[in-house]
């Protein structure tokens, strides 16, 4: 089966190696990547064109001429990743904030019938290393409402460490998906939740960023609860 991670970057030149290195040493049989770059003035964009020419088959960079947001990032991957055929696509961080030896997990779940597999940091064996007490405070407000006002059973509602099969995401693709942001992975779960989608939560150990900035923005949690309550409307 063909599989597809999908690495989106703004400003992750500090970063990107070191993931894809860790992603070329899995032993996961027809596993190619795709860095999707919203116009980094880093220069992670030139990084990724050199990271690919090195490693042409293996390694596909996507550019954006502006920056458009992680939604847009995703929908570009996704119908890319139909195009090309990949019967599995996968969603990371490219800060190294998820172990890529946490994909195999993910994947290994999808083969074995499920149609999300969400890397989890609040089931148990999940856990999250490097966040303040606010941050903490603040997701898990955040995402028990979510699961409150949304009825989601799924207990990390904004996980960005996923694994779908190709027939999930054909169907995202179908829906008109609003949001942009962080609130994105909110309203895919929802949809895929929703229409009645196999998805399991694999506990992994979410590690804060050491090189970079953050991209949550308030702008991002001012989206979230818009979604949140929009949703809650259909």
């Amino acid at each position: 089966m063909k599989k597809l991670v999908i690495l989106p970057t703004y400003n992750e030149a500090e970063n990107i190696g070191v993931v894809i290195k860790n992603l070329m040493q899995l032993k996961v049989k027809q596993l190619d990547m795709l860095i999707v770059d919203d116009n980094s003035p880093d220069g992670t964009g030139k990084l990724a064109d050199k990271l690919s020419k090195m490693h042409g088959n293996k390694i596909y960079v996507l550019h954006n001429f502006k920056k458009e947001g992680l939604g847009v990032a995703y929908m570009a991957g996704f119908k890319w990743a139909i195009a090309k055929k990949y019967d599995i696509v996968c969603e990371m961080d490219a800060d190294g904030s998820h172990n890529p030896r946490d994909l195999p997990k993910l994947i290994n779940a999808v083969e074995q019938g499920y149609d999300l597999a969400i890397g989890s940091r609040r089931v148990r064996g999940g856990k999250i290393v490097g966040w303040r007490w606010h941050r903490h405070l603040i997701s898990w407000g955040a995402t028990t409402l979510s699961r409150i006002v949304l009825r989601l059973t799924q207990k990390d509602v904004t996980a960005g460490f996923r694994a779908y099969t190709s027939d999930a995401i054909r169907y995202i693709l179908s829906c008109k998906i609003i949001s942009n942001g962080y609130a994105f992975q909110e309203e895919t779960l929802w949809i895929l939740h929703k229409n009645n989608f196999e998805i399991i939560e694999i506990p992994v150990i979410f590690t804060d960023r050491k090189r970079g900035e953050s991209k949550l923005s308030p702008k991002d949690s001012k989206e979230f609860f818009m979604t949140l309550f929009r949703l809650a409307r259909l």
